[in-house]
């Protein structure tokens, strides 16, 4: 289909006198790289491919690279094929264009480290269960007077206060209408906690288009800042000692009644859709949930379990819960993720779930009164240094292991798999920030810290193996790769020393 729609997408773009195309992917390191081709190659590039080096699936974030088993190194290639399904003039960069790229080999196999295959994978899986996830990614950034590297708020209002909206109304309504003409479904946009902090949430969708958005919408964000003198950070610690850049993925799980696939629960919700929005990060604040009629039948809402969550999906938030450290490698890749991730900072430093509860990593969202289709679960601990393809992927996987740990339970005498054993239930919900619990208390109720560094999320990924079964050999071992190098690479420097060094990366 892609091939039937070259010629006519491209004489379209030539009459919007767009000139190029960008092609972009996300590497493991969480940066967005790309190759560009004129629109005239667009058929081209289509049919056959635009060259890129596989080694970039062994860059660090500060573009030096490895050597690993799987990745890295001058020999090879792929081929970098647009998806014209998502192909969007950039209303910030007049003559361009974008697409999100899927990555062959010269074969034409998908790579087996493209990170846009994992998520249609899961997706796949999802699907033949007879049940749709939807996702959706909030995305805060912090801006400062361009031509600088060091920081310094370029607004000077309290946190949520409408003062930044006054000091920035030109840069706000300028990114608003980049946004919805780039047909970006924006719910909120508004000031933040943290110096110079804003957010935007958008519309829930399938969990592919969701990264893809993801994507788009921070280099959207990046091009605005800059005509407006201004520049973007989305790095999860910007200043030492503040609070930092949150990317919290909402994902929600309904049944569309076409799969083949048994153990999914028999929850009565009648809601459809979900809402990705929220309002807050990591400070103070709130918002509004809204339904997009998409999903399906709501299994987060109308059922019988706790906070009203059917059984299937009690066992696919379970499955994430139950994964949080290893998914933090994913989620949370930076060395900086971790100053970030700090107590009664509403980051989600507990591995736990709440209702409403903005202390919890996974914070339940039942939605507003006659909406139960907006219901959702919040993952408040993954920040925007991570590939939005693969967080999602990871969650995707997850919350499948806690299901099928649901259909071993329902299907007594089956063999019982041990990785997945126990992810079908959640504990008792958290009421409270579990900081303030006793240590006695927080053993009782299996209530968890989350990897305070790196290190230990990397050492749980590693041990993963739902996760590298999802990922593949490849892609797994070429993130701990990917990971560790990073951690030498800022081993024996200071918070103020990390966050200098990866405040513009992301």
């Amino acid at each position: 289909m892609n091939q039937d729609m070259a010629g006519p997408v491209a004489a379209e773009l030539t009459a919007r006198d767009v000139v190029a195309v960008a092609l972009t992917w996300v590497d493991n390191a969480g940066v967005t790289r790309m190759k560009g081709v004129p629109v005239a190659r667009l058929a081209h590039a289509v049919k056959h491919g635009v060259g890129a080096s596989p080694t970039f699936d062994a860059f660090l974030v500060d573009d030096s690279t490895l050597v690993t088993r799987y990745a890295g190194g001058p020999v090879g290639d792929l081929r970098l094929r647009p998806d014209l399904g998502r192909l969007t003039p950039l209303h910030a960069q007049p003559g361009w264009a974008w697409a999100p790229a899927d990555r062959f080999d010269l074969a034409g196999r998908p790579h087996p480290q493209d990170c846009r295959a994992l998520v249609r994978a899961q997706t796949a899986r999802l699907a033949g269960r007879g049940l749709r996830c939807l996702a959706g990614f909030e995305i805060e950034w912090t801006v400062s007077p361009a031509g600088r590297d060091d920081f310094v708020p370029a607004c000077s209002g309290p946190a949520y206060g409408m003062t930044r909206v006054v000091e920035l109304s030109d840069y706000l309504r300028d990114l608003t209408v980049a946004l919805t003409s780039q047909r970006i479904a924006v719910l909120q946009i508004h000031p933040e906690y943290a110096a110079g902090q804003f957010e935007v949430s958008v519309a829930a969708e399938d969990p592919l288009g969701a990264a893809d958005t993801a994507v788009l919408t921070r280099e959207t964000v990046r091009a605005v800042s800059l005509r407006h003198g201004l520049r973007a950070s989305f790095s999860p610690k910007v200043l030492a000692g503040s609070v930092g850049n949150g990317g919290h993925l909402h994902l929600s799980l309904h049944r569309t009644g076409t799969g083949t696939g048994t153990g999914t629960g028999t929850g009565t919700g009648t809601g459809t859709g979900t809402g990705n929005g929220d309002g807050d990060g990591d400070g103070p604040g709130g918002g509004t949930d809204a339904g997009d009629g998409l999903g399906g039948t709501s299994l987060m809402s109308g059922g019988t379990g706790p906070c009203g969550l059917t059984a299937a999906g009690e066992a696919f938030v379970a499955g994430i819960l139950g994964r949080l450290p290893a998914l933090m490698a994913l989620g949370a890749p930076s060395v900086a993720s971790y100053l970030r991730l700090v107590p009664s900072h509403w980051a989600g430093a507990y591995a736990c779930w709440g209702l409403e509860n903005r202390e919890a990593a996974i914070r339940l969202i039942v939605g507003a009164e006659g909406a139960p289709g907006a219901a959702n679960v919040e993952v408040k601990c993954f920040d925007l240094a991570a590939n939005p393809y693969l967080a999602v992927g990871g969650a995707l996987a997850a919350g499948l292991a806690g299901l099928e740990s649901l259909e071993a339970l329902e299907s007594p005498g089956s063999p019982d798999d041990p990785r997945r054993a126990g992810t079908a239930v959640l504990p008792e919900p958290v009421g409270c920030d579990p900081a303030g619990l006793a240590g006695p208390e927080l053993a009782r109720r299996g209530i968890r810290r989350l990897p305070t560094g790196l290190g230990e999320a990397v050492a749980a990924f590693e041990a993963d193996e739902v996760l590298r079964d999802a990922l593949g050999i490849e892609l797994h071992a070429t993130i701990i790769a990917v990971r560790r190098g990073e951690i030498e690479l800022f081993a024996g420097e200071d918070q103020a020393e990390i966050v200098a060094r990866l405040r513009w990366r992301y």
